[in-house]
């Protein structure tokens, strides 16, 4: 027999309970702890109906150029919170924020998987030495 529970974490600094607005938002909570990373970390920001954060869960921690992403990692925190819906965020060690292939890649795959599970996407942000793409504010989904 399995029993799960779900802990609410309280964390400081990434906008406990603070409404989300626009992306710079984001990349003013996460590019602090973006600025020295040596490999790429992506991170789920999870939402409820008024666009306030609900927390944040790291998704992946991977290498200098890649982190393997499953929608089902992404969307597993989600679903537990209850989040209405989910910004995800990740960095590019490079410092430039142009989205790969792969990226834009798994930014669709979650936005539909988004759609089927009733959890909106609102964006994907990618945070480079002192900038920041947003899909988005870009129209790229």
């Amino acid at each position: 027999m399995y029993e799960l529970k779900v802990v609410r974490e309280r964390r400081h600094g990434y906008g406990e309970r603070k409404r989300i607005t626009n992306s710079r938002d984001i990349y003013e909570v996460f590019q602090g702890r973006f600025c020295s990373a040596d490999r790429e970390e992506f991170h789920v920001v999870l939402l409820d109906v008024k666009n306030r954060v609900l927390g944040f869960n790291v998704v992946s921690v991977g290498t200098l150029t890649f982190s393997v992403i499953h929608p089902r990692e992404v969307f597993k925190p989600a679903i537990l919170a209850n989040a209405a819906g989910m910004i995800v965020v990740h960095n590019h060690p490079s410092g430039d924020p142009e989205p790969s292939a792969e990226d834009r890649e798994i930014t669709n795959r979650l936005w539909v998987a988004g759609e089927l599970l009733g959890i909106k996407m609102i964006d994907h942000i990618i945070i480079g030495d002192g900038r920041y793409l947003s899909f988005a504010d870009d129209h790229l989904v």
